[in-house]
């Protein structure tokens, strides 16, 4: 069943999400990096390199050059399931970025992430996120 667990816990995650997704587009690294749990993993099996990013400093510092190769990028996201159980839980999100490369190449990417969270002192943080591409660069 999708959706399960208390409502402010699944309305929690997914302001996290927007929050992400937010600062992504306003290029908030202070901002983006305040989603993450300390001892957390980004898995981008899709990007050599970047297959398992460990720990929240080694992540924002990933995303900080990810972000330098494009001089513009929107992202949405869209919720398909969270499940929450206690002071964990785990959520799927779909993608939707538009951008440009730094030589101007136009990408469209759309994505999955498969994501674990962990509630710290009432807030919910992610303490795993995995992407893979769906469709597009």
């Amino acid at each position: 069943m999708a959706f399960s667990g208390p409502i402010e816990d699944r309305l929690a995650i997914r302001e996290l999400m927007d929050i992400y997704a937010d600062a992504v587009n306003q290029r908030d690294a202070e901002l983006w990096g305040s989603t993450w749990a300390d001892g957390s993993s980004w898995k981008l099996p899709v990007i050599p390199g970047m297959e398992n990013v460990s720990g929240k400093e080694n992540i924002v510092a990933a995303w900080n050059a990810g972000m330098a190769m494009f001089p513009f990028i929107f992202m949405s996201i869209s919720v398909g399931d969270i499940q929450v159980d206690g002071d964990r839980a785990t959520a799927r999100a779909y993608t939707t970025e538009v951008g440009t490369t730094l030589d101007g190449t136009e990408i469209r990417p759309r994505g999955q992430y498969d994501d674990k969270l962990i509630k710290v002192d009432g807030e919910w943080l992610f303490i795993e996120r995995i992407f893979n591409s769906l469709y597009g660069e």
